[in-house]
């Protein structure tokens, strides 16, 4: 990813804050486009304070091409899986894939409201985890179940056992999921066990052992799965991973939607 990423656990039971700046334009030459990234689905909502206006990053199922103006500073937070919804007030499913105002979600009025207190302070990251905090108090708790199967799918398990660990038959499992992840929960089973091996692949780990490790019956099957949700090869990202590295960018660990580069 082009220019500087920073992320923090915050206040916001599950969440991170993160911060990114793009490389500045050169001082003399043609001015450049703005450089372009992969974002890999990760289970996440993401809320983004881009040009002084909030914007929700949905929970992907593919990844998402995104773009960096040069010089342009991007905050947001990402809430953890099956959170996300709760604090927006709509069913995950209906941000699925999408980039959107949060105006298209909330009262313009309130929106454009938020995003001006956040864009005026002096520290618009702090501004937007307090905002994020007040906003979680009144909207109510996410929903306990799903954030047990998002934990669950995350170490691991099968979705025949997280909907047995929780009580829930598969088709109301499968509706749950819809409203909390924005997707069924093999879709997001799915998406945490690529986040997994990648981690795995980032560190250095031969393919081989991360698919076994991460939970892929195979090499290959890792490396259909790396082609179908991060459109690209295995060996590609292995390289990118490694670019970023040399280059001192800071990817994410378990990020998602809207906010990193690769995993």
């Amino acid at each position: 990813m082009p220019g500087t990423y920073r992320e923090r656990p915050s206040r916001l039971d599950g969440a991170v804050l993160w911060r990114r700046e793009a490389d500045p334009a050169p001082a003399s030459g043609p001015a450049p486009g703005p450089a372009a990234y992969p974002v890999l689905p990760d289970g996440c909502m993401d809320l983004i304070l881009i040009d002084g206006r909030l914007i929700v990053a949905g929970p992907d199922t593919r990844a998402h091409a995104a773009s960096d103006s040069p010089g342009g500073r991007y905050t947001g937070i990402r809430f953890a899986p099956g959170t996300g919804a709760a604090f927006l007030g709509v069913p995950a499913h209906t941000l699925r894939d999408r980039r959107v105002p949060l105006d298209a979600v909330w009262a313009p009025g309130d929106a454009r409201q938020a995003g001006d207190r956040i864009a005026g302070a002096a520290d618009p990251a702090g501004a937007l985890e307090e905002f994020a905090l007040r906003r979680a108090a009144g909207a109510g708790p996410p929903d306990p179940v799903m954030r047990a199967v998002a934990a669950a799918l995350e170490a691991g398990a099968t979705v025949g056992a997280a909907a047995e660990a929780v009580g829930l038959g598969t088709r109301q499992l499968h509706r749950r999921s819809l409203d909390a992840f924005g997707y069924g929960p093999k879709t997001l089973a799915r998406v945490l066990r690529l986040r997994r091996a990648l981690g795995l692949v980032r560190e250095g780990t031969p393919f081989a052992e991360a698919a076994h490790r991460s939970g892929c019956a195979d090499q290959a099957h890792l490396a259909r799965e790396t082609r179908e949700l991060a459109g690209m090869t295995l060996r590609a990202y292995a390289a990118l991973a490694a670019r970023q590295a040399r280059s001192s960018a800071k990817s994410e660990t378990p990020s998602p939607s809207g906010s990193s580069t690769t995993a």
